[in-house]
């Protein structure tokens, strides 16, 4: 199938493809880069920062070869191809880049592809700051077709991802499946869907992981569960152990929404945070809460003036949730948006025509900035990336943001090489300063889950969210 008509299949399948909205008010909005084909162009997914503070991301077209690339952007908004994909013989290298970059413990970067690889079924890659790209994993059916989702890495040292269809399904339905693959490429499935008739578990697993505080992976299905839904069911939420153990949590009934495209976000222990691109009070999405139990609440049901069909949720450092709508806004373009805890909801910006379509979650920078990538837009409509400030002060971001006492973590920020004092929930912690902006630090015996912070002659930085420290 070709990359085109298989997004196409998957707007269909999210329900992302229809747009609502009305007048907003805007904020500090910054166009820092349009795409022109050369460079790339669609970014499908959102951005990373690196070690050195440069933000790096994907885009699913364009390049060298007409297949994607990854690129560097610089404080100073310089964007560099890093790697073009189909470099290689028959794409053997893998093609149509498509999910959010993940920073590795060594400060190379890994990811997946949509098609290419050795069986043109799509692949899990590493690549270094300078382009030395290493082809980890390529699939072959049997083992997944076409992974969406964003890498995660766990506190066990591996990787952990989903592919959105095949597998060894038996319900009838496009499956998909959970893996694990350590950093050299070591590959196991740990679950197909499907294998029931109807899908009850879920079917379909476009977006990303994340690892909860007690130590499971949590991910979403964008179809399956319950059939109320037309295409195959309104989605699902489930829990799996690394060993492969698996629980459905709950079955969207399209009355709390459908469809859940993105991962979730827990912000507080045992407490995740996720939207839905359909379903809801009308029909245009919700944002949603759970516990690690199951107990599910719809915090937001969108209506079109504020929004429709969200997508991907990501944790400020003001402790509210930010994230972008498919549709709404002045011009029917879509929206950022931020939302408590709690459920109260403020769009913070309203995008223009000429941007539209936005795939990729927003990434805080350690400077308080927010960024993001548009599908379409800009003067080449190859797409762009963007800005947003809305005043919040710099911070420090822990990786992994899951660990036992004992571990080893990395925290990257800005000026940290005059840091005197690194604190886990306030327990003080042995730390080595590795550049302005990487501090390792050891998780300091008897700390317990929340910010951490590093201490300076001039500053205290925070982290954007909880560390959590895992049984």
């Amino acid at each position: 199938m070709r990359r085109f008509d298989r997004w196409k299949k998957q707007c269909a399948v999210l329900v992302l493809c229809a747009l609502i909205g009305i007048p907003v008010a805007a904020q500090t909005f910054t166009t820092v880069h349009s795409f022109t084909g050369v460079d790339g162009a669609n970014p499908y997914a959102g951005l990373v920062q690196g070690l050195e503070r440069d933000l790096y991301g994907t885009t699913i077209d364009g390049g060298a070869y007409g297949s994607g690339n990854v690129f560097r952007i610089d404080r100073l908004g310089n964007v560099t191809s890093i790697y073009d994909f189909c470099a290689q013989s028959n794409c053997a290298d893998g093609q149509y880049p498509d999910s959010t970059l993940v920073l590795g413990p060594d400060g190379d970067f890994y990811g997946t592809t949509q098609n290419g690889g050795l069986y043109n079924y799509g692949s899990v890659f590493k690549i270094s700051t300078s382009g030395v790209l290493t082809t980890l994993h390529s699939f072959d059916i049997v083992d997944g077709v076409s992974p969406y989702g964003a890498l995660l890495f766990a506190s066990n040292g591996n990787f952990f991802g989903t592919t959105n269809e095949a597998g060894a399904c038996a319900g009838g339905g496009g499956c998909g499946t959970v893996f694990t693959i350590s950093p050299q490429g070591k590959f196991k499935t740990l679950y197909n869907f499907c294998m029931e008739s109807g899908c009850p578990d879920g079917e379909f697993p476009v977006g990303g992981l994340i690892e909860g505080s007690d130590g499971n992976i949590y991910g979403t299905t964008n179809a399956g569960g319950n059939s109320t839904c037309p295409g195959g069911g309104c989605g699902t939420i489930y829990r799996i152990t690394p060993s492969g153990a698996f629980t459905t949590l709950h079955r969207f009934n399209n009355t709390d929404g459908a469809y859940p495209p993105p991962a979730l976000v827990e912000v507080r222990k045992g407490l995740f945070y996720g939207t839905t691109a359909g379903g809801g009070a009308n029909h245009d999405g919700t944002v949603f809460a759970m516990t690690a139990k199951g107990a599910f609440k719809t915090l937001h049901s969108f209506d079109g003036t504020d929004g429709s069909s969200p997508f991907v949720l990501t944790a400020g450092s003001d402790g509210n949730l930010y994230g972008t709508t498919l549709g709404g806004g002045n011009d029917d373009a879509g929206t950022i948006f931020n939302i408590t805890p709690d459920g109260n909801l403020t769009t913070v910006h309203s995008f223009a025509q000429h941007f539209y379509y936005y795939f990729g979650g927003l990434t805080q920078g350690t400077n308080g900035k927010f960024y993001g990538t548009t599908y379409f837009g800009g003067p080449a409509d190859d797409g762009t990336i963007y800005s947003l400030s809305t005043g919040l002060k710099p911070f420090v971001k822990v990786q992994p943001s899951v660990a036992t006492e004992g571990a080893a973590v990395s925290i990257l920020g800005n000026n940290l090489d005059s840091a005197t004092n690194v604190t886990f929930n306030g327990t003080p912690a042995s730390f080595q300063i590795i550049s302005p902006t990487l501090v390792l630090a050891t998780v300091p015996s008897g700390a317990e889950s929340g910010m951490v912070e590093v201490i300076g002659p001039h500053y205290s930085l925070r982290s954007n969210v909880p560390f959590f420290v895992r049984p």
